[in-house]
């Protein structure tokens, strides 16, 4: 009896998470600060509105990938997610562990880089409302931010999952209100005024369509947060395809109406090219409300965002917490990240070390940060995915799989192709960075 009750008390990590909020940490995650901030990088990428071409290469390759997470979700729900799926898809004793390794390397950067952008958007439309910042300033705000979002996580799941849908909430109302006062004044003339030859194909085009295409899929980043905190979701096989699904669908009507509100409102020609100097390029919504409804009404929609911003780094910290958790519990990280907390059952350590990480990537530039992310992810984590949910169609075929993707192996494949232009049109210096970092791990 006594044995049986200090199994029971021991601590481990509880399912809590419903359908609901799911889609909330996805969501949150995905809005966040990226639409408000990524517009000049994105207008500048092609230097017009064409550049929404890149939002549409983006979303017909998160779509097909968000099936392949969603397969691996429901049939290897766990924390970790990524981990677990290259891990059990490569063979968890053979190629599976360098392939499960490879990925905590290349996360232990890309997940605080992700968890910094939104850090620095924070810090740039705060810039709205503190006028006078001085050159320290930026810093101070990612130090504060950061340590505030620590202190959020740092307690028992049931808390957190009410905070997150809080925070969804303000998320949608932020997005709602800056869409409806674009349609309300939305100007045809504005919004596609093309420069001469904006279509005309090239090297150049193709590889500016890569470089809009890889901020839209850095906005669309999240769709996946609730596979990694698999063991706290209830009804895993269901939950987590669903999720995923209405996550991605209803992200990609809201940005499609958020960045179409935004240019039909402010000229492209006011941030193009991108400079982070220049106060459109910094809080570009700040400045579309204020012109609309003067200065007031514009301080309260700064604040919404700043609430949305908050709302997207409080969802990653919380999913990119228990990755290194997961592999050490399973002895392939370091043991220390294995730790939960005594009482409130959270995976404590690795929620600081991540929660430090983030705050000292938010040093960076956007652009940089942006970048590396993004190619240092494609092949370890989204191609390596691509190649496990085959590798476990073919040498499991008896694991029990709630969601099976639809038109297999069709999604597959489209986003592989997808994922292969992104890194391409990387630039020379973030492929050798990403490959370099790649062999070292290896």
């Amino acid at each position: 009896m006594t044995e049986q009750k200090s199994s029971a008390e021991a601590p481990h990590l509880v399912r809590h998470f419903s359908t609901l909020q799911a889609t909330a940490l996805n969501m949150s995650n995905m809005i966040g600060i990226g639409p408000f901030i990524t517009i000049p990088l994105l207008m500048s990428a092609l230097g017009g509105p064409q550049s929404m071409l890149g939002w549409l290469v983006a979303v017909l390759i998160v779509i097909p990938d968000g099936m392949v997470w969603s397969e691996l979700g429901a049939a290897l729900p766990g924390s970790g997610g990524s981990y677990i799926y290259l891990r059990e898809g490569f063979g968890s004793r053979t190629f599976g562990r360098l392939m499960a390794f490879l990925f905590i390397w290349q996360f232990i950067l890309s997940g605080p880089l992700e968890i910094a952008s939104g850090y620095i958007g924070f810090a740039s439309y705060l810039g709205y409302l503190w006028k006078d910042m001085p050159s320290y300033g930026p810093k101070l705000i990612v130090i504060a931010v950061g340590l505030l979002n620590i202190a959020l996580l740092y307690r028992q799941i049931k808390h957190v999952g009410r905070i997150t849908v809080s925070l969804w909430i303000g998320t949608l109302l932020t997005t709602g209100l800056v869409i409806m006062t674009g349609f309300l004044h939305f100007n045809p003339d504005i919004a596609f005024d093309f420069p001469p030859d904006a279509f005309k194909f090239s090297t150049g085009f193709l590889f500016g369509l890569g470089a809009a295409s890889r901020v839209g899929v850095y906005d669309y980043l999240g769709y996946y947060d609730i596979c990694y905190i698999g063991d706290e979701v209830k009804n895993p096989g269901r939950t987590i395809p669903r999720s995923i699904i209405i996550s991605v669908i209803a992200v990609a009507l809201i940005y499609f109406s958020i960045n179409l509100s935004i240019i039909g409102v402010i000229s492209w020609r006011e941030f193009v090219p991108y400079d982070p100097a220049k106060p459109a390029s910094n809080f570009i919504v700040s400045l579309m409300m204020e012109k609309v409804y003067g200065r007031p009404i514009a301080i309260v929609v700064t604040i919404m965002i700043l609430w949305t911003a908050f709302g997207s780094v409080f969802a990653l910290l919380l999913g990119y917490s228990r990755i290194p958790y997961a592999a050490a519990r399973d002895g392939y990280f370091f043991r220390i990240f294995g730790r939960l907390h005594p009482k409130h059952n959270f995976p404590n350590f690795s929620l600081l070390i991540i929660g430090v990480i983030s705050i000292l990537c938010s040093f960076l530039s956007l652009g940089m940060v942006i970048d590396v992310l993004i190619a240092t992810r494609i092949i370890v984590q989204f191609i390596g995915q691509i190649v496990a949910v085959s590798l476990l169609r073919k040498n499991r075929p008896d694991l029990e799989r709630p969601y099976r993707m639809w038109l297999y192996p069709i999604p597959s494949l489209i986003a592989l192709v997808g994922w292969i232009f992104i890194f391409r049109t990387s630039g020379d210096q973030v492929i050798i960075f990403s490959l370099g970092a790649l062999l070292l791990g290896i």
